[in-house]
């Protein structure tokens, strides 16, 4: 059984409080409170770099059930900017397990919250939406709390990829031989997406934020990847003028998450805030091209906008969320580029939707003969 910790605050941006105890190091953090309804993959989550300025809340009761694996990683550290959760478990039975969720905590400076009833903040914001928050368990000063949360930014408008970008250009599975050679605009990219595209036979050089096409295209690609990552979209200004850069030249993209966002700001779409966003493991999408479905892993806070794609004469709509009809792929009439909302290289399906990384090499492939 867990020690008894330290108690815990949680304060919402409405001045809604919820009492608990401490998970992971002793503190006090601040950011945007979510929910996520994966039932497994917590070290993939919070790790994932689109968490970035985000506190976690698990719906799943059991959090470290099954350790820490630190080859079981989406960037180089915990990016969540805290934990909301219902048991978080400092025993745990893999063999293959390292250490305890506890230590983790603590080695990356995570602050979190345990033994509060995630279920009725779930409904809380669920229907209030997606709100600032802050977790402390050093202190229970709440007028003190509600003061430093007060000067927390909102989401909307907050550029967050330069924060976890790259911070030097890289090549992953670098072979001058491989018959593909893919850039990748990194705007907060998880690992299992290299793997994917370096598993089909790309050569990957993965290039900060704010890089221009002009040196992106020294490289000579034959297709740029744009990847996920944390914040608005519409922030990205420099990011979306290259995407529009490299759509006029007409060159084979792809782009997952906030990187389906930025093409669809590059080709006049607008996007905006969602009431929670989609976080978990078990989104239904229809991709309404081929009427196939797909069980998806998500977590996006913004969305693009059906109705400027309807009025688009050279954006499509390739899939659409079952649940509440948002718009979960497009892809251009008049050029070679597409993307999706979703994460195709988690596998939820579990590789329901592992094709878009094939139909991005098969568009590649198309492209060099109609350039012969």
């Amino acid at each position: 059984m867990n020690k008894i910790k330290n108690s815990a605050i949680l304060i919402l941006e409405d001045g809604a409080i919820f009492h608990g105890y401490q998970a992971g190091k002793k503190g006090t953090t601040t950011g945007e409170l979510c929910f996520n309804t994966g039932m497994t993959g917590y070290q993939e989550v919070f790790t994932d770099p689109s968490y970035f300025g985000q506190v976690l809340l698990m719906t799943n009761d059991h959090i470290g059930n099954y350790g820490i694996t630190k080859a079981e990683v989406e960037s180089d550290a915990v990016t969540i900017s805290g934990l909301v959760c219902r048991d978080f478990s400092e025993e745990y039975s893999r063999i293959k397990a390292t250490q305890n969720v506890q230590e983790y905590f603590e080695e990356n400076n995570i602050v979190g919250i345990q033994g509060v009833d995630t279920r009725a903040i779930v409904r809380y914001i669920r229907d209030k939406g997606a709100m600032n928050c802050i977790i402390s368990s050093e202190s229970d000063n709440i007028d003190e709390l509600k003061a430093k949360l007060a000067l927390v930014p909102n989401m909307n408008g907050l550029e967050l990829s330069s924060k976890v970008t790259t911070t030097k250009i890289f090549d992953y599975n670098g072979d001058d031989s491989s018959r593909i050679r893919v850039a990748v605009l990194d705007l907060g990219i998880k690992k299992n997406i290299l793997r994917n595209l370096a598993s089909r036979g790309c050569s990957l050089r993965v290039f900060p934020s704010n890089t221009s096409f002009e040196e992106m295209q020294t490289w000579g690609p034959d297709g740029y990847f744009i990847s996920n990552g944390p914040g608005d979209p519409a922030a990205l200004t420099k990011d979306i003028e290259t995407v529009k850069q490299i759509v006029e030249k007409n060159i084979p993209l792809f782009g997952i998450c906030l990187g389906h966002q930025v093409l669809a700001l590059a080709s006049g779409i607008s996007t905006h805030k969602m009431h929670n966003g989609h976080r978990g493991l078990n989104h239904p999408v229809k991709n309404i091209i081929t009427g196939q479905c797909e069980i998806t892993s998500q977590n996006h806070g913004f969305e693009v906008n059906r109705n400027d794609i309807e009025k688009s004469s050279i954006v499509e709509i390739t899939h659409v969320n079952l649940n509440d009809g948002t718009i979960e792929g497009i892809k251009r009439k008049d050029k070679m580029a597409f993307s999706v909302q979703y994460h195709p290289e988690s596998s939820p399906g579990p590789h329901d939707s592992r094709y878009l990384f094939d139909q991005f090499i098969e568009l590649i492939e198309r492209s060099r003969i109609e350039i012969v």
